[in-house]
């Protein structure tokens, strides 16, 4: 009998290593009828969801990207249809993965809609390099934050430096020079940091130094997105690791 209406399921894919997949996950894609992919996703994820029709909907900085509007509009109709749809987004779906805009616009249309949390990239890049992000001895908190906000205005770089957090910051290569500069007027430019590129995946390929430097020697290392940056003590923990992880380029 044929399904009266359908579902939507937020699917978190970690980070970008396709083994960091949660088992509800694997589950989830296992029911799918579509599956909607972002454009940073594994596509190794999809072999868990063999029988479904996948349709690539990216969103990737700087280059051309599926509109958001039109997303919510084709989960809308899919599972109007009968569908059980699998959205899946890299990293966690409510941290920068605009997963809450998403719900809200499905509660609107009356969807049914569930969301299966992933790693996200500001916790699981960092500990790939050895980097906890909080530390008893090194940093008391950490901090989100994206540097691409939607009115195109900067986080107060100057109060985020006081808060003593490390800092992990999503989407901010275009502006890493800029970022960086804000720090160092703010007391921070001997503070450790690291930029991390493709973290947890085979093409992963990092810098460590200070906020001085790093944009620096990010651009020296071809370093680009998608890439975090990770600013506070807890970064010279990486140096434990220097010798067993390939394609680094360390201080």
């Amino acid at each position: 009998m044929k399904r009266l209406a359908g579902r939507v399921c937020l699917i978190g894919a970690g980070p970008g290593d396709p083994e960091l997949l949660t088992l509800k996950a694997v589950r989830a894609l296992a029911a799918a009828d579509v599956v909607l992919i972002d454009d940073l996703v594994d596509r190794r994820v999809l072999e868990h969801a063999p029988q479904a029709r996948v349709i690539a909907v990216g969103k990737r900085g700087g280059c051309k990207s599926t509109p958001q509007a039109f997303i919510e509009k084709l989960m809308v109709r899919l599972a109007r249809r009968g569908a059980v749809v699998a959205r899946v987004k890299g990293g966690d779906p409510f941290v920068f993965g605009r997963g809450g805009e998403e719900v809200l616009a499905l509660a609107a249309a009356g969807i049914e809609c569930s969301v299966i949390p992933g790693i996200t990239a500001g916790v699981g890049v960092p500990a790939s390099l050895g980097i906890p992000v909080t530390h008893r001895d090194l940093a008391r908190g950490v901090t989100f934050v994206t540097a691409h906000a939607r009115d195109g205005g900067a986080p107060d770089w100057a109060a985020l430096a006081r808060t003593g957090t490390t800092l992990v910051i999503y989407m901010g290569m275009q502006r890493i020079a800029a970022i960086t500069a804000a720090l160092v007027e703010a007391g921070m430019a001997a503070t450790p940091a690291a930029v991390i590129e493709h973290g947890t995946t085979a093409r992963e390929r990092s810098v460590t130094g200070c906020v001085e430097n790093i944009a620096a020697k990010a651009a020296a290392a071809g370093l680009g997105s998608p890439a975090l940056i990770v600013i506070g003590a807890v970064v010279d923990l990486a140096a434990q690791q220097a010798q067993t992880l390939p394609l680094r380029q360390s201080a």
